[in-house]
């Protein structure tokens, strides 16, 4: 397998790594016997962090992935590309 690597990969791992600490954060918290408010808030946030990683990382791979697959394509035949990338937001 090829070594597949994008200009975004680094921001995505810093991105996770603050997820990764975030999550041992709300593992403590629980331990600790913090209160439920406090956990959820937290455990909302790891998963906003992770989210925004996974759209990242879709978005990254569709800018160059596919338009590297798919080639040049004049205005008129792009939409339904288009349309595909910018419906992915949403995943």
């Amino acid at each position: 397998m090829t070594e597949h690597k994008h200009e975004s990969h680094p921001e995505i791992v810093k991105r996770l790594k603050r997820a990764e600490g975030h999550l041992k954060s709300v593992i403590a918290m629980i331990e600790s016997g913090r209160p439920c408010l406090d956990i959820a808030q937290q455990l909302h946030a790891v998963e906003k962090a992770i989210a925004q990683a996974k759209r990242t990382l879709i978005q990254d791979h569709l800018d160059h992935c596919l338009e590297e697959t798919v080639g040049v394509l004049p205005r008129e035949r792009r939409q339904s590309i288009d349309e595909f990338k910018s419906i992915t937001k949403y995943l």
